[in-house]
């Protein structure tokens, strides 16, 4: 017995450390953000089972002024899916088999890496499964898509305190991003891209500023108008950053920094101005502080596509810790 248990313990011991050696050794996963690998047949593809994947991952993103997927999705047969094209960050599998599967799998491939599996008996299984498991499916690819962006701004950060000095919080961003403007406890900070700027604004507002009935939507109008007319003016008197008038903005619950919090998507545009294009907006309660703190990014890009743009700031406003206040020395 004793020489049997001896054995055991060597036997759990090789199965451990090949289990830890194999997780280690995992490939860095690849990939652009909000692209997904899709592995599925050809003919699959073709019928009424790759019509639903479209229809649920290739969705419309909300609140961006043309229409632009949720994925860019690369689609491969099973029998392709070897060596590198393993290493996607974002996997969808699906497979016609007797038995009926669904699931989501982390690191599987490489790391990090979510795949998501379904398996059915018929196409019409199939499209009712991927039907079933789109919400919980995509949140997952998303939330890896948001901790992979996070993770690369950390390659070459933004050093600046002011933040963390005038508000008591603090974003994890690239040093591309610089403060434009600062005034009284309103700050603007901007990246130059290509055709355009990349913005995020920070300020607060009292904690009662948005009721939680009816008027919810209306009274973030409001308050976006007058804070875009205070401080966000267009290139002459009377031009300045409002809510889109022609489209009601997307308002959805949501939480940041552990913290209740309000998200709406929408357009804005300059007021007696053709100028135009998305935002997103976090207020966030801060009862320790008896405020909220208002956290928003905008795009202006013409003639571009934004979803790639948004889904960046978004990232950086996600990021969102609340600190100490810090007094600057002075000398």
């Amino acid at each position: 017995m004793r020489h049997f248990l001896i054995a055991l313990v060597v036997l759990l011991s090789v199965v451990s450390c090949e289990e830890d050696s194999k997780k280690n050794y995992l490939p860095d996963s690849v990939g652009a953000i909000n692209t997904l690998s899709v592995v599925i047949d050809n003919e699959l593809w073709k019928g009424a089972v790759g019509d639903t994947i479209r229809k649920y991952y290739a969705a419309e993103v909300i609140g961006l002024p043309w229409v632009e997927p949720l994925f860019s999705i690369h689609q491969m047969p099973y029998e392709v899916f070897t060596g590198f094209t393993r290493s996607s960050r974002n996997i969808l599998i699906v497979q016609k088999d007797t038995a009926v599967v669904t699931g989501l799998k982390t690191d599987l491939y490489a790391e990090p890496q979510k795949v998501a599996i379904i398996q059915g008996p018929t196409p019409q299984v199939i499209t009712e499964k991927i039907a079933s498991t789109a919400e919980k499916v995509i949140a997952a690819f998303k939330k890896n898509d948001i901790e992979e962006s996070q993770k690369r701004f950390t390659r070459s950060l933004n050093r600046e305190t002011d933040l963390q000095e005038k508000l008591g919080i603090a974003l994890t961003m690239p040093s591309v991003y610089k403060i434009a403007k600062q005034e009284n406890n309103f700050f603007w900070i901007e990246r130059q891209i290509p055709k355009g700027t990349m913005n995020i604004l920070v300020y607060e507002m009292p904690l009662s500023s948005i009721p939680e009935d009816s008027t919810r939507v209306e009274s973030i109008v409001k308050m976006r108008d007058s804070i875009g007319k205070k401080y966000v003016p267009g290139r002459e008197e009377g031009m300045y950053m409002i809510t889109e008038k022609a489209y009601a903005p997307y308002v959805f619950d949501a939480e940041i920094a552990n913290r209740s919090a309000i998200e709406t998507k929408g357009m804005w545009e300059v007021k007696n101005f053709t100028m135009a294009g998305p935002f997103v907006n976090y207020i966030v309660e801060d009862v320790p502080n008896n405020r909220l703190v208002v956290l928003e990014g905008f795009t202006f890009a013409p003639s571009t596509n934004k979803r790639d743009y948004m889904f960046e700031l978004e990232a950086i406003l996600k990021t969102l810790k609340f600190k100490e206040k810090t007094v600057a020395k002075v000398e």
